[in-house]
């Protein structure tokens, strides 16, 4: 029987009544005769409830322990829908990680998978099962412990299952009906998208969109496996929500697909930096070690020998940033005259793989964030990307004039 992969988040088995209705979804499915596996996460809230019970335990935890807890409510999950399921008269019965095996790294708290083997559960469906409901962002690791997968991995653990069992699809319900062109909540005209590229996906998860967890695009992208996002609460319907899919399967491209942004952004100057070879890994290195997230990264032309060196990085990160470069500076590894952080400012970026075989878009945004009295403080670019840093405050005016002036909500 052909297998599909449906993913349920937290808000869409936060109740009793929701995880029924999540079930009667499935059963729509398994009456289209698929074999389903079904990936949910923990009821709303009690992931968090769980680390903070962790946390007041313990400030300086085991991460092993950590682990053991926090994995614990997707494992109520699986059983609540399996007995649903039951109770609907569909075979169905619940897996944890360890049973099936899902084997990852021993990086707890950010374990990745390492293989998925499909045996149990293949062997399981010849002898009648149609639904196994797995425990997602959770495995086990080489000594037999259990690990989870970092926040949103139970988007990974779908698409991994997907690969692993060469699924048709792998369906990601979750409390918004699809992918947009940008955030409803800042612009009425943003458009739902009925299709969009690996690439622009993996570009708008890493540039601020909350809709798929970053991971889970860069592994369904490797082993091409068709990914849609839609409600749980919307209507069921072959065509509903986006497809996430290889390129060559998208008819028409628009030169831009969408308006990403982050508002969590600070940007970070060492003024008067020795410019010599060397200097940006002694300055990087150190951030890296000290576990900073630097994305965009300016030097400015060199006069006298010094030069300013400018990156961006996450607001909560700023802090940790400033200590391992003072640390450096103390130790002699680099040398400047002063370190800026700048926490007000937000990341604007317009994304497009039809950007490859078109000139002028940098030109366009750049226009339209002028005309609008909006200063540029960073830019940066990759094939199908434009991404600046302007001042927090124009960020949702930069999101709606770029919209408008790409006509995003209009279908190519």
């Amino acid at each position: 029987m052909p297998v599909l992969v449906m993913k349920f988040g937290g808000t869409s088995v936060a109740t009793l009544d929701r995880i029924r209705r999540a079930a009667k979804r499935v059963g729509v499915e398994v009456a289209k005769g698929y074999d389903v596996i079904v990936i949910v996460s923990a009821m709303a809230g009690e992931t968090n409830k769980l680390v903070g019970h962790v946390e007041e335990t313990s400030p300086l935890f085991d991460a092993r322990e950590y682990d053991a807890v926090v994995s614990s409510g997707e494992n109520v999950t699986a059983g609540l829908m399996a007995l649903t399921l039951q109770e609907m008269d569909v075979p169905a019965r619940s897996w944890q990680g360890w049973q099936v095996p899902v084997q990852t790294t021993s990086a707890h708290s950010a374990a990745r998978i390492v293989d998925i083997p499909s045996e149990n559960i293949t062997r399981k469906f010849g002898e009648g099962m149609k639904v196994a409901v797995v425990a997602g962002f959770q495995g086990v690791s080489l000594e037999g412990r259990i690990t989870t997968l970092g926040r949103g991995g139970s988007d990974t653990t779908a698409v991994a299952f997907a690969a692993a069992f060469d699924a048709e699809r792998c369906d990601i319900y979750t409390d918004v009906d699809g992918v947009y062109t940008t955030d409803p909540r800042i612009c009425e005209k943003a458009r739902k998208l009925d299709r969009i590229a690996f690439e622009e996906m993996l570009e708008l998860a890493s540039l601020g969109a909350k809709v798929l967890q970053t991971r889970s695009v860069e592994l369904a992208m490797r082993y091409n496996v068709k990914l849609r996002v839609l409600s749980s609460f919307g209507e069921q319907s072959d065509e509903a929500g986006t497809l996430v899919c290889d390129e060559e399967d998208i008819m028409e491209l628009n030169v831009v697909s969408g308006v990403a942004h982050s508002r969590d952004e600070a940007k970070m100057t060492l003024v008067s930096v020795a410019d010599r070879p060397g200097i940006a890994a002694a300055i990087f290195t150190p951030l890296s070690e000290a576990g900073v997230n630097v994305d965009m990264i300016v030097q400015n032309v060199s006069d006298e020998g010094r030069t300013d060196m400018t990156f961006s990085c996450p607001t909560n990160q700023v802090k940790r940033a400033e200590e391992a470069l003072t640390k450096a500076k103390d130790s002699g590894s680099i040398n400047y005259h002063d370190l800026i952080a700048d926490t007000d400012v937000a990341k604007v970026s317009v994304v497009g793989i039809g950007m490859r075989s078109h000139t002028g878009v940098a030109a366009k945004m750049f226009k339209v964030l002028s005309d609008e009295g909006i200063n540029i403080k960073v830019i940066t670019t990759s094939e199908i990307k434009i991404s600046v840093l302007i001042d927090r405050k124009y960020m949702e005016l930069a999101v709606q004039a770029l919209h408008d002036a790409f006509e995003l909500e209009k279908a190519a």
